[in-house]
């Protein structure tokens, strides 16, 4: 069985900054890709920033220059560090990891059960 926990969402003011982070566990083989989403009442969840074991990453058009995604492998987590925020900044992130199961040997998407980040005006 494998479990994301995602921390750090909260409310904060428009300009303010935020960290979020994101640790895996369970019967973890390895981790391909871990990424972060997010979904806005009444809209579609969104990819908001991905990273690869290698550390590759990329960002949605709407969070470059802002929001950096990193990963500690060893502690199989990722993290997003949020800063500029805006109102429309405003939703809950998911984390979401593509990984190896441990044992069998099968790959796995995980969902975390995501954490509300409100940005005000």
């Amino acid at each position: 069985q494998v479990q994301l926990v995602e921390s750090g969402g909260g409310l904060v003011q428009a300009g303010g900054s935020l960290r979020l982070s994101c640790a895996a566990s369970g019967s973890i083989f390895s981790i391909n890709a871990m990424a972060w989403y997010r979904q806005a009442p009444g809209k579609q969840r969104e990819l908001v920033a991905h990273i690869i074991s290698g550390g590759s990453t990329n960002y949605a058009d709407s969070v470059k220059g802002r929001f950096t995604i990193s990963r500690d492998n060893a502690k199989n987590t990722v993290y997003l560090e949020m800063n500029s925020l805006k109102p429309e900044d405003t939703a809950v992130y998911y984390c979401n990891a593509d990984l190896v199961v441990a044992g069998i040997r099968t790959g796995y998407n995980a969902w975390g059960q995501g954490t509300q980040v409100t940005v005000s005006s």
